[in-house]
Order: C-alpha cells, then structure tokens, then sequence
C-alpha cells in the first residue's frame, strides 16, 4: 500500500470527492476511504494527515456514523468539516444541537484570531454552508478561530493536538478561498509538499490498466464526448490494438452527433465500430414517464448491445467506461453513507450475467481533471471543450414519455440554442447549455390566431466540476433571440422559459 499524503473518511457527504480534487489541484495526492476504515488500513497508508468529510446524518442521532476511535489517537493533525467538526464537537466532550436556523448557501466567514490555516486569504470571505445542526458548545482545547452571522463557531482549532474543523464546506466551488485553506492544512499544517499532477495520474492509470488486462482485449463504450473520449485515448495508450471502440446509436442523441462522431474518431485514427440500436432503445422507452425507469432501460439496454458485440470478437473480458465522480456520487454511495440522487446508466456495476470486468479510469475524477488529462493525451481543444452529455441522451431532456416527434421537437430546439450561444462566444464561456421539452401545453397567439403549443425550456450553467452549479447570466438580447428563433422556426412550440435554479437544490439535468 502506498504513502497517501492526505487521507480522506467518508462520511457520506455529495462533496467528498472535492475535498480530494482540491487538494489535487494544490498539487497534493490524497484518496478517500470509508469513515469505518479499518485503524491498520490506516495506518500502512502512512498519512501525514486526515480529514473528517461532510454527512447527511447528526452525530447525535442513534445511528450516527463513527470512525475508529483510534484515529484521534495516532498523533496526526485532523481536519473536519461540516459533519467532520460536529464529530470533533462531540468526541472531546463538546455539545451539538440542531440549528435554530438551518444554513444552506453563501456566508460571509470572518476571523476571531489569525492562524495560519488562513494565511494568504482574507477575512469577511464567501463560504458555503449546508448544515443543519450546530457546535452550541466547544471542547476543552478548542478555541474559536473563526464565524458568520448564523454560525457564531465557524472555524474552530485545537493547535496543541494539531487538530482543526469548519462548520462550511471549503472543497466546493462556491467557498471563494477554500482551495487555499486546504492547502494551508496540507501545507502549513501537515507538512505535504506539492508534487502531484494530473500527468502523475495518467502514468498510474496506464499502469493500472496494463496490469489489469494482460493479454486479453477491452471493449470501449464511446460516445464521442469528452468523457469516453478522453478513456478510449488513454486505453490505445495502454493496450494498442487491444482495444475495441464501440458507438452506440440509440436514437436519442442530438442533431448529427453520430456523424460528428465517426468524423473525429476517424480523424484521430481510432477504428471505430457503430451499432444502430436506435429501435431497441425506443420501444422499450415507449410508454415510460418515470425518470428512473427511463434511466435502468437505457442502462440495461446499452450493457445488452454490448455484450452482443462483444461476442463478435474473441478475447474480450473488460468493458470500459467514460464514468465520472459526479455520475457516482449522485447514483450511489462510493466510499460512504451517500443518499443516492438518481440512477446514472453506467454506473452500478454490470448485471450478474455478464462476464465482464469493469474498466472506469475517470470514476474519482471530474469533468475538469479529465479535460485536463485529455489535453495531457494530446486530444484536440476543440473536443475537450465540448459541453457534458449525458449518456441517457434527449431521453432525460424530455419530461415524461419519449416519443420520435418530441425528439424532433426537441433537437430543433436545441440546434437553434448551440448555434446562438457559438456565434455570439458564449458557448465557449459557459459549462453546459441545453434545451428541455417540459411537455406543457400553454395559450399562444400567432398573428391572429390562437394556439395551443409546448413549452421549450433553456437550462445553461456555470460552473467547475458539476457538483455545485449556478445559472448562466446571459445578456437579455442573446436569451430574446434563441427564444425567438425557437417560435418562429420550431413548429409545436409557442413558449420558451429559462431556467434559474442553481445545483443543489437543483440537478443540472432535468431527469
């Protein structure tokens, strides 16, 4: 087992895998385990320190998540958030309550004393919070270092056990300077040194995939996004001809994708096999409104298609996939107690009847890392920045039952939107922009006639890694002309809404 720099106890946070892209862009490896890892476990990592992750439980609650008791006693600095420092609270004999006034979204965190868990950042910073209970009583030792309006024990610090906790979330895009409090705790605190990168993960990668597959072949799911994209590259790099790259048509990609596809792969050199199983998917999404159920369906059917080509080529025992840490955390629980917010296709393992083994190179990284490593692979800029996809495709952009109409509605739609956005620079500006078919019918007029149409709606989002997400402010004029064009040019539709909900509460997606 090799040294871990920084280690990582889920305790079932949406966040927890950011703790560890942060640190990683700080240059520190770290990696995340269980909050019920074993103390040896622990211990052969050889950590120079351990953060305590976020949760969705109350540490007084009688089925609270605990860690081994050992870890407060191996001597190494430990820093808890959220979850993390209610646990701290409680185990040094301090007192936690549920929150008078439960504090979801931005706070303004100022300092009660300076410490060098805040060096180089500034008081009165923006800090997520998302908690609902509170430190109504430190633990002998602590002192408060730190507090917002709501939160009178934001930052707390125990500096002769070498042990510190914030009530807020710095891992999450939205804690303007918490990058640089991680750091501050891997680098002042525990003494890591910045010497990780994304280059370091792709040599781990290839390695690791080499060993895993030997001799036999891997088949490769692709869609042509950045995600499979970016697997397929680092697959060829590790296994050559070893490899068998499989696009799926399943009837609910976007205007032209398939095309789009075989061009870029074609281009790269990459042999490339298609499947059309757009008949497949369709009758068996006929009739299906619920979101999940249309999410196993294509799931289930995308694994059947291909275990169906996989028996067309000898040697094949791995399938791969293009599964990211945000598809993970939202489907189910990775390390820890994680509350599952929908079902992703490819994420879950493989049914009981399949012989594969599964190959997810990006599951513990995101959406920026793997631009980051593409780039590092030598992919193409233009295919980098392309915006997310999901794998269930319009099928999940639809609200209700997918019909071949709708998806023709649909795609319309969203050709008009993209072009907009391309022309005026605000694709390149934004993380993902696309168009949902709500399926209501609202009253219209065309020049003089009444009519009764459906309602188009425009999701666009800024954001860094899509965990957290915030609307896009895209200029008035921009918004009047795709909604214009969208009713002039797209016939069935006479309203169009933009979305302003933010991730979380929010999802991203629709479905």
């Amino acid at each position: 087992m090799k040294e871990v720099p920084i280690l990582v106890l889920d305790f079932g946070s949406q966040y927890t895998q950011l703790i560890a892209r942060k640190l990683r862009e700080s240059g520190v490896y770290c990696e995340i385990v269980p909050y019920n890892e074993k103390i040896e476990d622990i211990q052969k990592r050889n950590p120079k320190g351990i953060i305590l992750s976020g949760g969705p439980a109350s540490v007084y609650a009688k089925d609270a998540y605990h860690p081994d008791e050992k870890v407060y006693e191996l001597g190494l600095p430990i820093l808890g958030i959220c979850y993390g420092m209610q646990l701290l609270t409680q185990h040094f004999g301090g007192s936690v309550i549920p929150a008078t006034h439960q504090e979801y979204g931005k706070a303004e965190l100022k300092f009660e004393s300076d410490h060098k868990i805040f060096k180089d950042t500034t008081c009165g910073q923006i800090v997520w919070m998302s908690h609902g209970d509170r430190v109504e009583a430190l633990p002998q030792g602590f002192e408060k270092i730190g507090f917002s309006e709501n939160s009178p024990y934001a930052a707390i610090a125990d500096e002769k056990r070498n042990m510190y906790a914030f009530q807020f979330h710095p891992e999450v895009y939205h804690s303007e300077q918490g990058t640089k409090l991680l750091k501050n705790f891997a680098k002042h605190i525990c003494g890591c040194e910045s010497t990780w990168n994304m280059g370091s993960f792709a040599k781990e990668q290839i390695a690791k995939i080499q060993a895993q597959v030997g001799d036999k072949k891997v088949l490769c799911g692709v869609s042509g996004g950045v995600d499979s994209s970016v697997v397929a590259t680092l697959l060829a790099e590790a296994i050559g001809d070893k490899l068998v790259s499989v696009f799926v048509d399943n009837g609910l990609l976007r205007a032209n994708e398939r095309a789009q596809v075989e061009a870029m792969f074609k281009s790269r050199g990459v042999p490339l096999i298609t499947v059309d199983a757009s008949e497949k998917f369709l009758s068996r999404l006929a009739g299906v409104s619920d979101p999940e159920k249309k999410r196993k369906i294509i799931g289930e059917t995308f694994i059947e298609v291909f275990d169906e080509e996989a028996k067309k080529h000898n040697g094949i025992q791995f399938l791969a996939q293009g599964t990211l840490y945000t598809d993970v955390i939202e489907s189910v629980s990775v390390k820890g107690p994680s509350k599952t917010i929908k079902s992703h296709h490819n994420v879950g393992g493989l049914p009981d009847w399949m012989s594969f083994e599964l190959i997810e190179p990006l599951r513990e990284i995101f959406k920026d890392e793997v631009r980051t490593l593409g780039a590092e692979l030598g992919l193409p800029r233009d295919m980098l920045n392309r915006h997310p996809f999901p794998g269930p495709g319009l099928a999940i952009r639809i609200m209700g039952e997918v019909t071949k109409d709708d998806l023709t509605l649909l795609r319309a739609a969203d050709v008009i939107m993209l072009e907009e956005l391309r022309s005026t620079g605000y694709y390149e500006k934004t993380w993902q922009a696309f168009t949902v078919l709500l399926n209501v019918k609202s009253v219209g007029v065309m020049g003089d006639n009444r009519t009764y149409d459906n309602t188009i709606c425009v999701r666009i989002v800024d954001a860094t890694d899509g965990m957290t997400a915030t609307f896009a402010h895209i200029p008035h004029t921009i918004l009047e002309n795709i909604s214009r064009r969208i009713i002039n040019e797209v016939s069935g539709i006479n309203r169009v809404v933009y979305d302003i909900s933010s991730k979380p509460p929010a999802t991203i997606e629709w479905e």
